[in-house]
């Protein structure tokens, strides 16, 4: 005789048919992001892809995972759910980009405290979005619920990309040299780092909310603080195929003084220019609140360049020709000297 179940798995606070109704959604919108390449359905134990690229004599694959940070945190505050997404995908992204790699395909892993179907659906469509964007398939991922590790109606997420370079135009900094031309893309604000500390600042110290409106901000405090990661693949990969470009960094946590000698080869240092880019107003809200000196700022945010590009004088007026094209501002930072691997800034 079969004993009568008492408690079932939903008990425990896992309902795997909530689960089965949010994975459902899922299954339709990464399968807008298909590409030909994927050779496999949505819920397989992993995901196929075939490599076959035309034009890629020596291809090598080129991966990276991160996640979004306590930038989540906003999302939970204001319930906007669909930007954190295509966050995680612009990160991902731009991480591949600056080695010279376009996306092929990306997997997301979403934890949370119950599965609420509508809020996994809006985190995954904006990471299908991202995916559209980025011309890559989201091939698959994983969903758990974990009741008693997460708080209620909170979610962590994280990404998996892999991309495809092929070995004659990849980026490794060997390229770079003394005299070249640092020039800066700009960032939306924060893009996914720094968010603990701009949290602490404007939520402990500033007592602001997500709908306080301070007179320097253009938008409600939560209206900054959730501005999306921007995503640089469709402006600088003219650029990568013509091989204008010696180097790129990706000004995330650490901002230019950590993120630029990781990408210098030795002999060679950073000579930044202060003030000679437009910096979004929530950082100097936050500098003031913190009474934050002006090094540990710079090594904590982007402070308004989210990508930096490497450019050998002969190309310089070539990479700002295209990129006026496209109505996109490009300002000059700095330039590369003979010296140590590190980042100087001067005024």
């Amino acid at each position: 005789m079969t004993a009568k179940t008492v408690f079932a798995y939903r008990d425990a606070g896992v309902d795997i048919d909530r689960a089965d109704a949010a994975k459902k959604r899922i299954k339709a919108l990464a399968r807008q992001t298909f590409t030909p390449e994927v050779a496999s359905e949505i819920g397989t134990f992993g995901g196929l892809f075939r490599l076959k690229r035309k034009g890629r004599s020596r291809p090598i694959l080129v991966s990276s995972v991160d996640g979004v940070g306590t930038k989540l945190k906003i999302a939970f505050a204001t319930g906007v759910h669909h930007t954190v997404g295509r966050d995680l995908v612009a990160h991902c992204v731009n991480d591949i980009l600056v080695q010279g790699a376009t996306p092929l395909f990306f997997m997301d892993y979403i934890a949370t405290h119950r599965m609420e179907p509508e809020v996994i659906a809006k985190v995954v469509e904006g990471i299908a979005s991202g995916c559209r964007e980025s011309g890559c398939a989201l091939l698959g991922g994983e969903t758990a619920e974990m009741p008693g590790f997460y708080s209620s109606g909170e979610y962590d997420l994280a990404g998996f990309i892999v991309g495809l370079v092929d070995q004659s135009r990849l980026l490794d900094g060997q390229r770079i040299r003394p005299g070249d031309a640092i020039l800066g893309l700009a960032s939306t604000g924060l893009h996914t780092n720094g968010y603990s500390l701009a949290r602490k600042l404007l939520f402990e110290v500033g007592g602001y909310e997500v709908g306080s409106k301070l007179p320097r901000l253009p938008l409600p405090l939560g209206e900054v603080l959730l501005q999306p990661h921007r995503n640089y693949l469709s402006l600088l990969k003219p650029l990568l195929d013509r091989g204008r470009l010696s180097g790129l960094a990706h000004i995330t946590g650490g901002g230019l003084t950590d993120n630029l000698p990781r990408i210098l080869p030795g002999g060679c240092s950073a000579h930044i220019q202060l003030n000679s880019w437009t910096e979004p107003p929530i950082f100097g809200v936050l500098q003031e609140l913190g009474r934050i000196d002006e090094a540990e700022m710079l090594r904590t945010f982007n402070m308004g360049i989210g990508m930096a590009l490497i450019v050998s004088p002969g190309e310089v007026s070539k990479v700002e020709e295209n990129l006026a094209r496209s109505g996109e501002p490009l300002y000059r930072i700095g330039e590369i000297r003979s010296g140590k691997r590190r980042v100087y800034y001067r005024r």
